[in-house]
């Protein structure tokens, strides 16, 4: 025990609390059990230890523990936890909590037996908590973490900082939200670094290796993480990177299952679910049709990567513009509204608006008709008479 507590001591010290992820200030804290689910390198580890931080409590009374640590290989969490609330524990903060066998039900164990110990867990974006051996959902207040938006992107960086805008705002005729910006502001100026690196965090640790950081990412995801889903055979980790790099490389695409599954080499009945896997691990995203419930569809109308730094990291070459412009979009929209195809844009949110994404020649002639249907262009620095401009949706989050 006093060895975990020295390395959470350690780490918390470490810790900077000068910029902060947009989930930081939307987690309810004083809940008792708190779930943060996220892909690798998107800052889970980092918004626990900052809060452990501003607690400024003893590390015997507010601790943070990996649950990938070699110590809980041979030691239980529960006999573990226990020790830690009798030393006057009341913060337990446990890392990567999918690499420990059960852990649902130890945590559940730990909520019902110690209804003064506040626990926040993070884990694997994978983890579907309804699935688990003990459902922790009527229990666990559970939050989403995605990558970067381009706004939090130009905070850490150092460029400029505002609060977040909603998607009402940015759509009023008013364009109020143009005045929250300074006049020297150029966004644009930033806007292809962020399209090419800016949205895991570690961007800023070392910019030349980011697609090698990115791939071996991509790797460690599903030969790592996957094998804790309970529907997939890690032993076909090959086949699902291989899936990947199939879709990478025609995104956006419309599916061909039978098409898919000869490139991919995985079976065509199978394919659906290993598109599942993927998008639960930020990878790729799939549109559906409006309106349509999920699960009566036999296969998604549209795929995407998940953001356009894998776009970057995954090919010799400059992306596709159009891919570029649609991937943003979609990504910026992940935290807080809801995606869905339409024939008569690119882009349903939230079953309201329509939008259609494209370059200064883009025309309102796809949205003849269409209510609340908006044009979306990406060359431009604000916005110009109907046309809204491309990244002023990454000040969404």
């Amino acid at each position: 025990m006093e060895v975990l507590l020295q390395r959470s001591q350690s780490l918390v010290n470490q810790a900077k609390l000068g910029f902060k992820r947009y989930l930081y200030s939307k987690i309810k804290w004083n809940n008792r059990l708190i779930g943060i689910k996220g892909a690798r390198g998107t800052g889970k580890t980092t918004i626990l230890l900052q809060y452990l931080k501003e607690l400024n409590l003893r590390p015997t009374e507010a601790a943070y523990f990996t649950l990938d640590d070699l110590y809980f290989t041979t030691n239980s969490l529960v006999e573990t936890a226990e020790e830690f609330y009798r030393g006057g524990g009341k913060f337990l903060f446990l890392d990567e909590v999918h690499k420990y066998p059960d852990w649902s039900r130890h945590i559940k164990n730990l909520y019902d037996f110690y209804p003064d110990l506040k626990i926040v867990f993070t884990g694997s974006s994978i983890i579907d908590i309804a699935r688990e051996e003990a459902d922790l959902s009527r229990r666990a207040l559970m939050y989403d973490l995605h990558g970067l938006s381009y706004r939090e992107y130009l905070s850490l960086s150092g460029i400029l900082t505002i609060d977040p805008f909603t998607i009402d705002e940015l759509l009023n005729p008013d364009k109020e939200w143009q005045k929250v910006f300074p006049v020297e502001f150029r966004p644009l100026q930033y806007f292809n670094d962020y399209l090419r690196h800016g949205y895991y965090p570690f961007f800023a640790e070392d910019q030349e290796s980011l697609s090698d950081r990115i791939q071996q990412l991509i790797r460690i995801i599903v030969e790592y993480d996957m094998a804790e889903l309970h529907d997939f055979d890690i032993r076909n980790a090959r086949k699902m990177l291989q899936l990947f790099y199939v879709l990478a490389a025609n995104v956006p695409y419309k599916p061909n299952i039978t098409e898919l599954a000869k490139k991919s080499g995985v079976h065509r009945n199978t394919i659906n679910n290993y598109l599942s896997f993927l998008e639960r691990a930020q990878l790729i995203r799939q549109l559906y049709y409006s309106g349509i419930s999920i699960v009566t569809l036999q296969k998604p109308e549209k795929i995407y990567l998940n953001n356009t730094n894998l776009a970057y990291a995954l090919t010799n070459i400059d992306p596709n513009e159009g891919n570029l412009r649609e991937t943003f979009f979609a990504s910026q929209l992940s935290a807080g509204y809801r995606l869905s195809y339409t024939k008569n844009g690119d882009f349903v949110v939230n079953g309201k608006w329509t939008f259609e994404i494209g370059g200064k020649n883009k025309t309102l002639k796809q949205l003849q008709g269409v209510e609340n249907g908006y044009r979306v262009i990406d060359d431009v620095a604000f916005t110009v008479n109907d046309a809204l401009p491309l990244w002023a949706f990454g000040f969404l989050y």
